[in-house]
């Protein structure tokens, strides 16, 4: 059976190269990078080079890098080490109704301990509007968390409008680039952002790897308290292999991005168009341009989302109905809410999301056995039957 997976953004494999990168730290160069002997100087050395690279990859000097273990563990550092890092403004913190549950989460853990939180509204397309910020801050605003992209929808947010609006008011401004970095140019004094998520297992690198970038002069209270590591503010002896992984990995999306992200945007229009032609009944969520060049979010009308990815999985094709973080939540996700969708039309979502490994031979396939699966299952569907029955009335 034919084998195409279309969920990239939920795990992606090693590129070849990371791997041999990291090879030699698991057994050869295995030493602690705080030792004071022989042994720990290639590791403290393969870390410099490692945020020197990650650096690169935004615009960044490597000594503004933090390096974590994930994106939600820097999202956590950059929002509550900001509160709880003594120059706070005030207890109030906007963010948008989009967001990765790494950052909303903590803002109700934050509003239980009394901050207040504004949750910015979205249009149709999943876009922040500059304006409805501005109107949002006010003198008790600490910071702004508002994401670069979102990886459900794939919608690109105005982050350098969006960051200027911020720094009129003179407030800390931070995105979670996780969906965005090694996929779209960033470049942190371009957009003016503040602070920066980033995680290599969204461009090849490994999992439990990632970064949160820094401006000089924002002072962080740690998440993680014990040792020196990270200047403080992130204890625990570091993941050498991992790090290097990291580094490679965004030395590579730095050398190759234009390149590969037009190659994927190709298979993705082409996909994309192959299916809201000879499908019936799609819907394309998210904005049809301004979007990450590797998503494809689409709902498909009187069926349920869970359903479609169990039949396309037996077809062997891998997609998710939802970001990974909600896809076994079994409830409809709040960004397609919070964008307008129905409630029916929500549950009936399919996110694809590409790599290189994919192209347009596979694109057939892909149409044939959703056209297929999505006619089997809406002649089982009650809204379906529904839908023709009004169509008739209405003729």
């Amino acid at each position: 059976m034919k084998t195409i997976n279309l969920d990239y953004s939920a795990a992606s494999p090693l590129d070849k190269a990371v791997l041999e990168k990291m090879a030699p730290f698991f057994t050869e160069h295995y030493g602690n990078p705080s030792s004071g002997h022989s042994l720990g100087e290639i590791p403290r050395k393969a870390i410099v080079e490692a945020r020197e690279q990650i650096g690169l990859l935004i615009g960044a000097e490597a000594r503004d890098i933090i390096l974590t273990a994930s994106a939600s563990e820097s999202n956590n550092l950059a929002i509550k080490g900001l509160l709880a890092g003594g120059k706070k403004k005030g207890n109030h913190i906007i963010s948008s109704a989009i967001e990765h549950f790494s950052i909303l989460n903590q803002l109700k853990t934050l509003q239980k301990q009394g901050f207040k939180v504004t949750l910015l509204p979205v249009d149709s397309y999943g876009l922040v509007d500059p304006e409805d910020l501005r109107k949002a801050i006010n003198e008790e605003t600490s910071i702004i968390s508002i994401q670069a992209a979102n990886p459900e929808i794939g919608t690109v947010q105005p982050l350098e409008e969006l960051a200027a609006v911020a720094r009129e008011s003179e407030v800390i401004f931070h995105t979670d680039a996780t969906a965005a970095a090694g996929w779209l140019p960033l470049d942190v004094n371009k957009t003016g952002v503040d602070m920066l998520t980033l995680a290599g297992d969204q461009f090849f690198g490994p999992k439990g790897s990632a970064s949160l970038f820094v401006r000089r002069g924002i002072r962080l209270a740690p998440q993680v308290e014990g040792g020196i590591q990270e200047r403080g503010l992130r204890a625990g002896t570091e993941n050498v292999p991992a790090i290097v992984g990291l580094g490679e990995a965004a030395r590579l999306a730095r050398e190759t991005l234009a390149e590969r992200s037009a190659k994927i945007a190709i298979v993705r229009d082409e996909l994309k168009e192959k299916l809201l032609s000879e499908v019936p009944h799609l819907h394309l969520n998210g904005h049809p341009e301004k979007r990450l060049p590797r998503n494809l979010n689409i709902s498909v009308e009187f069926v349920e989302g869970e359903a479609l990815l169990m039949r396309l999985n037996m077809a062997g094709i891998m997609v998710s109905s939802g970001s990974s973080c909600t896809s076994q939540a079994l409830k409809s996700s709040h960004v397609l809410a919070a964008i307008g969708l129905t409630p029916e039309l929500a549950q009936g979502s399919l996110l694809f999301t590409l790599s290189s490994e994919n192209n347009v031979d596979d694109i057939p396939y892909i149409t044939e056995k959703l056209g297929s699966v999505a006619a089997l299952l809406r002649n089982m569907s009650p809204l379906y039957h529904q839908f023709l029955k009004e169509a008739q009335i209405n003729a």
